[in-house]
């Protein structure tokens, strides 16, 4: 007579606990109620508040309590918060003790810009971002005939800015002339810089940089009226 194998009865019988605990438990997991949501930002600018958030989050809800786990979908919640013109990327998840989270990176803005009655932020995609209530970025201010410039010309100028810390700190605005120049305005000195059609972007700016360094350092950079970059061979410059 064949002996019964009480080991591998054992074995059997702890496997299928373990499998219903588990199904029990996952099961009531995703049936539970959530109990509070927490959002975190990826920048320390908050162009979109916290409250504004949540708002998306709970949308149909009077509050994050009123949803159930199972009854949430995850993927909806985040096209929605990415369709926000603030919110760059949205991640949303639960947590097993009933936690809403949600960690936004925002729009990135390079330049405000002010056409006409309207005025809106660029973002280092050149998208248009709307101004916040809430934050102001510092960045340069363009200004003037902004159809006379090709987008994509402008936004190398606008990201060459943007990367170089020098720059983005002594530029504070740009200004586009009917013909499709740059005239730029520094932070720190009066005169202004004739940059010229958006060509040779890089050159140009290395040249006000080194420029820069040498008047500075013999003290008539106070006395220039205009700095032309035009001529990538070299910097001119008037005097008042």
């Amino acid at each position: 007579m064949k002996r019964i194998n009480w080991n591998n009865i054992r074995l059997v019988v702890i496997l299928l606990a373990v499998v219903f605990l588990y199904s029990f438990s996952g099961n009531r997991n995703e049936t539970r109620w959530l109990e509070k949501s927490e959002v975190s930002f990826v920048q320390p600018e908050n162009f979109i508040t916290l409250d504004e958030v949540n708002k998306l989050l709970i949308q149909n809800y009077d509050t994050v309590t009123d949803i159930r786990k199972d009854k949430l979908d995850l993927n909806k919640l985040e096209k929605s918060l990415d369709q926000n013109p603030m919110i760059e990327k949205a991640e949303v998840y639960t947590t097993v003790d009933g936690k809403l989270k949600a960690i936004i990176r925002q729009k990135t803005p390079v330049a405000r810009v002010y056409k006409g009655a309207k005025s809106y932020y660029i973002d280092t995609e050149g998208g248009e971002m709307p101004l916040s209530s809430s934050y102001t970025a510092r960045v340069p201010l363009v200004t003037g005939a902004l159809d006379s410039v090709e987008p994509s010309r402008l936004q190398q100028v606008l990201l060459y800015l943007y990367k170089n810390d020098f720059l983005k700190k002594n530029i504070i605005g740009i200004q586009v002339t009917p013909n499709g120049n740059l005239k730029m305005l520094s932070r720190n000195y009066d005169y202004v810089i004739e940059f010229g059609k958006p060509v040779s972007v890089e050159r140009k700016f290395k040249n006000y940089m080194a420029f820069l360094q040498d008047a500075v350092k013999s003290k008539a950079i106070e006395e220039y009226k205009t700095i032309n970059l035009k001529f990538t061979q070299q910097v001119v410059c008037t005097k008042k």
